[in-house]
């Protein structure tokens, strides 16, 4: 950057407007950068500037700003402990407040967000250390204390350091209350002089209390004297204070190691937040100034729609509208001393060094900027004695300067071209600078009061007029900037104004050239088409905000009405739900007493079977009681059993066939049997005993018997086809579940589900379900014929 381009950027303010922003940083060193910061002259760059500006302005917007309170400089600490030596409570308690902000920052930022933004990698790349953040913050509260939770062994000293402490005093206190010692204290009270504890023993009576004398008042009336009972205490204490001090510096040595352990960590971290805190300080200006994102264009074009001055007075200042460089590469500004040529010229050069530097600027929407490798500025008077330099010399060293340096990438500002010498030599100057600054592809901006320049832009391609308005009637200037109306000097009708007689400004205008006159008088006629235009422009527009007005009332009333109806629609869909919930409950309602019906009529079909089946034993316990007391002659006598009959044995009562368990044996030999819900007496004589080999045969065969009963009514029962077209989803998962269990039970091997094709939900649930089931060896959907999609053909191990 040339020393020229630095004079302009000086000359244009950009230090000030940078001071505002260095005032919304907050940490020492982004406040320092924001002082430092210079335009950017590649136009990616810019953008990446804007970028991230535009990014802290929504996140602003949104949540307000982080928090980089903590942010101080870690760097020469981080350093003393990486060369193995320990830092101090305040530096500590830094690199946790440093830790603390890049933590919060983290949790600021929602890395959830839809739409990324440029600046959400430098959140991302924050490290944080919860883990030495209260790590070092248990151990330290604040800078001049150490915590007992630093370490067990502190804690512990501290302790014996009280007990100490307590001890003494206690002894103190027994002495300065005894009346033995009340006449020799000079007053009762514990002190302490070297940080022992001693009490105050009037001189004349020093020999009365034995101790030590630690200090004597300035009088030498007073003698501060450690009784020999605590001497030990207080020496106890002293080593104990050591080895504190001592523990103290292990723990401040451990906590730095461990911070230089995460040393880059730690500086990444505080750059980092740097870098945001000035990023978020661009968005907080931005707010403060009302600004706005421009367009950046690569064609040297400038277009700035209602542009403030940023350091004016937001609510005095009157935007104006600038272009260059689009239709015209060159624009002259005339107009009246004090009515904002210069302002304008100002205007047009800070807000582009503001956006070069990734700032938001203070125009209106659809403001466009372009980016340039210098914008050079001469403005002012910069007349030095020293150098002895006249105004018209100084302008003159300034231009020599910016001739040499403009180029097709230069915005170049003259402020009063050609001023401070011969008006004729001045305004030929001018133009010839103006026509050298072209060729070589500038773009320019030029204010002055030379007629001959307002010709030269009117005559000229590529050079356009501008004025900045004054209003007769008032005799002020309204600060607005006229793009192709070249100014008027107003001299004659201003000194009218003021009382100048007539026949002196008659006078004047025969001292005025022909064309002069004639010249002034079209820019007079000029000026009066335009503000007729101006007011018929301004009727247009009345208009059109009524029309807009008009069509925006037209779609509230529309969006209302579809509003309505969305309302209406959703309540109808509400209803809709509501009666088909009630439909379902009473369905539901209706099921479960279809269920309890079942149940109950189960409970009445087993009542009567079991009715049935204690009339057929009782009919059969009738037969054999009659076989029993028939004795019939031709019936095989009973074989003696091949040992006596015990509890537990099975017996067989002869005609019945139907074995009994022996319950008990009473001393007379009668034996208890039970056979099913029936008891009886019977003699040994009477029942045969069914031995140990044939009731295992028995007991085998009949297990079989009961296996196969039950596999053939598992199998019997087991259906190989489910049908949950209909229920929910919830509903299915059960019903599913039980199905494929009878499968297995009933050792189905493909079974298969009809859930339908729908919208997929019970399919996808059944397809969770059978995921799930270790029972399934393999799904499928069915083909052609089984009903495709609509069902699932389930393959069970």
């Amino acid at each position: 950057m040339s020393e020229l381009f630095e004079k302009s950027i000086r000359t244009l303010e950009l230090p000030r407007v940078l001071q505002l922003l260095s005032g919304q940083a907050v940490c020492a060193e982004a406040k320092e950068k924001a002082l430092r910061i210079r335009p950017e002259t590649e136009p990616e760059e810019v953008l990446r500037l804007l970028d991230q500006t535009d990014a802290a302005w929504d996140m602003i917007g949104l949540h307000g700003s982080p928090s980089f309170s903590g942010v101080k400089p870690v760097a020469e600490a981080l350093d003393r402990a990486d060369r193995g030596g320990a830092l101090n409570t305040r530096e500590l308690l830094t690199i946790a407040d440093l830790l603390t902000a890049a933590r919060r920052a983290r949790e600021y930022f929602n890395d959830e967000a839809a739409e990324k933004t440029a600046i959400d990698h430098l959140f991302l790349s924050l490290h944080g250390n919860r883990f030495l953040e209260e790590k070092i913050k248990r151990a330290i509260p604040d800078e001049d204390t150490i915590a007992d939770a630093a370490s067990a062994e502190l804690a512990d000293i501290r302790r014996h350091m009280r007990a100490a402490q307590a001890k003494s005093r206690q002894i103190l206190q027994k002495i300065i209350s005894s009346p033995t010692y009340g006449k020799i204290l000079q007053e009762a009270i514990i002190t302490q002089r070297d940080g022992r504890f001693v009490v105050p023993v009037k001189a004349e009576h020093k020999g009365s209390l034995p101790g030590l004398v630690h200090d004597i008042s300035s009088s030498g009336a007073t003698l501060f004297v450690e009784p020999m009972g605590v001497v030990q205490a207080n020496n106890e204490f002293v080593e104990l204070e050591a080895k504190e001090q001592k523990e103290i510096e292990r723990i401040l040595a451990e906590l730095s190691a461990e911070s230089a352990t995460h040393r880059e960590d730690i500086q990444w971290d505080y750059d980092t937040l740097v870098h945001l805190d000035l990023i978020f300080a661009r968005g907080q200006l931005s707010y403060k100034m009302d600004a706005v994102r421009p367009e950046v264009r690569r064609d040297g074009a400038i277009r700035l729609r209602k542009a403030r001055h940023p350091l004016l007075d937001a609510k005095k200042a009157v935007p104006i509208d600038i272009e260059l460089g689009d239709t015209f590469d060159t624009l002259v500004i005339t107009g009246p001393n004090t009515g904002g040529k210069t302002v304008s010229l100002k205007t047009l050069g800070l807000l582009t060094l503001m956006t070069q530097c990734g700032l938001h600027i203070p125009v209106a929407d659809r403001s466009a900027v372009s980016v340039y490798e210098r914008v050079l500025a001469d403005i002012g008077d910069e007349q030095s004695i020293e150098q002895s330099l006249s105004t018209f010399s100084a302008h003159m060293v300034n231009i020599v300067a910016i001739l040499a340096e403009a180029d097709k990438k230069s915005l170049i500002l003259f402020d009063e071209l050609g001023a401070g010498t011969d008006p004729v030599e001045g305004a030929a100057l001018a133009i010839a600078i103006i026509q050298n600054v072209r060729q070589a592809g500038a773009r320019v901006a030029a204010t002055t009061h030379y007629a001959e320049l307002k010709t030269f832009a009117m005559t000229t391609a590529g050079v356009e007029n501008a004025s900045c308005e004054f209003d007769v009637e008032t005799l002020s200037p309204t600060y607005r900037l006229l793009i192709g109306i070249p100014g008027k000097s107003n001299a004659f009708a201003i000194s009218k104004r003021l009382g100048l007689p007539d026949r002196v400004i008659e006078a004047a205008r025969v001292q005025m050239s022909g064309e002069s006159v004639r010249f002034e008088d079209i820019l007079t006629q000029l000026e009066a088409k335009r503000q007729a235009l101006e007011k018929r422009e301004q009727e247009v527009g009345r208009l059109y905000q009524q029309r807009e007005e008009d069509a925006r009332k037209a779609r509230e009333f529309r969006e209302q009405m579809e509003r309505a109806k969305e309302s209406a629609r959703g309540r109808g869909e509400a209803e809709a739900k509501r009666i088909l919930r009630d439909a379902r409950a009473a369905a539901d309602q209706v099921f479960a007493e279809l269920s309890e019906m079942r149940k109950a009529q189960a409970r009445a079909e087993r009542a009567a079977n079991e009715n049935e089946a204690r009339a057929e034993l009782r009919r059969m316990l009738n037969e054999a009681e009659d076989a029993v007391t028939r004795h019939d002659a031709r019936q095989e006598p009973i074989p003696k059993p091949s040992r006596p009959i015990r509890e537990g044995d099975l017996v067989e009562i002869p005609g019945v066939r139907t074995p009994a368990e022996v319950v008990s044996v009473s001393k007379d030999g009668t034996l208890q049997l039970k056979s099913g819900i029936l008891k009886m007496k019977a003699r040994a004589d009477e029942v045969r005993l069914i031995e140990d080999d044939e009731r295992a045969a028995q007991r085998k065969k009949a297990a079989v018997s009961v296996r196969q009963n039950a596999a053939r009514q598992l199998r019997a029962s087991a259906a190989r086809e489910l049908d949950i077209r209909g229920l929910e989803t919830l509903e299915a998962e059960g019903v599913v579940e039980n199905f494929l269990s009878a499968a297995v039970m009933g050792r189905l091997e493909t079974v298969t589900i009809i859930h339908g094709k729908g919208t997929g939900a019970l399919r996808k649930a059944v397809h969770d379900i059978l995921r799930r089931n270790k029972a399934v060896k393999d799904f499928r959907l069915g083909v052609y014929g089984e009903g495709e999609s609509g069902v699932t053909v389930v393959t069970l191990k």
